[in-house]
């Protein structure tokens, strides 16, 4: 029986929390004007979950429904996460990716990417796509959509690709539907375009701050090395080969010794604020038996080079893991005043001329410290 009567909350006039027992209350804010609320304790925890206001359900009512409630807890429904899912409206791919691209535009400085990036979506992906809401689009509906441009327009059917992997991975984050984007599985139902000849594939490096973004909507070894890697424009070898006693956290230097570098020559790294942020939260995952940074399952072998690479493959990109240091290098040239011969540095490139090799006994540290700053500030928005 509760404590509460209906002729006694329809005399309450004092406002307040007034209990009826098993958890309900009314919480009075005048005399006639409340709402009604069940106290529950789930998984250790209280919580308050609403019922309705006092003119829509009288005290019988409010009984009936906070014992439904109550039911329904202790046959383990999240009674406020079922809600939440009703007040979630799902949005359509179309209106998805206008929202991403607002909210990534700002990050893009090249105004021609900006426009392109919705235009190819528009021009490819919004006949097909555009009205489907995002937690309905599977791999089928993705690969279809890349069908008719997959071998007259390789790049482009990669970009729009990218595109899509991006906005529904953005889906994904904001609860708007299960899954990231199937690109694994669209990848396998498309016909293998003609290699190229030439350098390493790049992402341009517009793209890299919501490819970043997405990396780190996952926790694992590999997202944490690649994204150091991309960080540091460094060499897959040598990230996967770190060890914590190269790292000098308080000079924010990583040295690397000239047996694990390419050219022979030690090589040190200055590391930005976001790349000791990628160590500290590699901490997670060291091992008392290894002292690599990244260890592999293995905790006493390090990561093998196709674990990045599977990273790639699975958000659908074509890209090389190498071509991180092209985007760079891009960015560099295209978008700062840095020196070539700085990035060449950063890079740990040889320098082809002899005599110049000879007479050059700086390796421009002090002068990398800000670019690789100002790298990381950029890719990290």
């Amino acid at each position: 029986m509760g404590k509460l009567t209906a002729m006694g909350v329809k005399n309450l006039t004092e406002p307040g929390r007034y209990s009826d027992g098993e958890g309900l209350i009314l919480k009075l804010a005048a005399k006639g004007k409340g709402s009604w609320i069940v106290r529950i304790q789930a998984n250790g925890k209280r919580r308050d979950i609403g019922l309705g206001t006092l003119a829509d359900l009288p005290l019988g009512e409010a009984r009936e429904a906070a014992r439904a409630l109550r039911k329904e807890m202790k046959a383990g429904i999240d009674v406020l996460a079922e809600r939440e899912k009703e007040a979630l409206v799902i949005p359509s791919f179309r209106d998805a990716a206008k929202l991403v691209h607002e909210e990534h535009k700002a990050a893009w400085k090249n105004g021609k990417h900006q426009a392109q990036w919705i235009n190819t979506l528009e021009t490819y992906a919004f006949p097909t796509l555009g009205d489907k809401l995002v937690s309905e689009i599977e791999g089928p509906a993705i690969r279809d959509a890349l069908s008719p441009i997959w071998l007259t327009k390789p790049e482009t059917a990669r970009r729009v690709r990218q595109r899509i992997g991006s906005v529904l991975d953005w889906a994904c984050a904001k609860g708007f539907r299960v899954t990231e984007a199937p690109m694994r599985s669209v990848i396998r139902g498309l016909p293998r375009q003609p290699k190229k000849q030439g350098h390493f594939a790049a992402m341009p490096y517009p793209d890299l701050p919501a490819f970043l973004t997405c990396l780190r909507g996952r926790s694992s070894v590999g997202r944490l090395a690649l994204e150091f890697l991309i960080l540091n424009a460094s060499r897959s070898g040598e990230v996967r080969g770190a060890r914590w006693n190269e790292i000098d956290v308080k000079k924010k230097l990583w040295t690397i010794p000239a047996e694990r570098m390419k050219a022979g020559t030690l090589h040190v790294v200055p590391l930005s604020k976001a790349a000791l942020n990628v160590l500290k939260r590699a901490k997670a995952f060291r091992s008392p038996v290894s002292d690599l940074v990244f260890p592999g399952q293995n905790p006493r072998r390090q990561l093998s080079d196709m674990t990045l690479l599977k990273i790639l493959r699975d958000k659908g990109h074509d890209y090389t893991v190498h071509g991180f240091r092209s985007s760079f290098r891009d960015w560099v040239a295209e978008k700062t005043n840095y020196p070539g011969e700085v990035a060449e540095a950063a890079l740990a490139h040889t320098i082809a001329n002899k005599v110049e090799a000879a007479y050059r006994r700086t390796d421009y540290l002090d002068k990398r410290k800000p670019m690789m700053a100002d790298w990381a500030k950029f890719v990290a928005r």
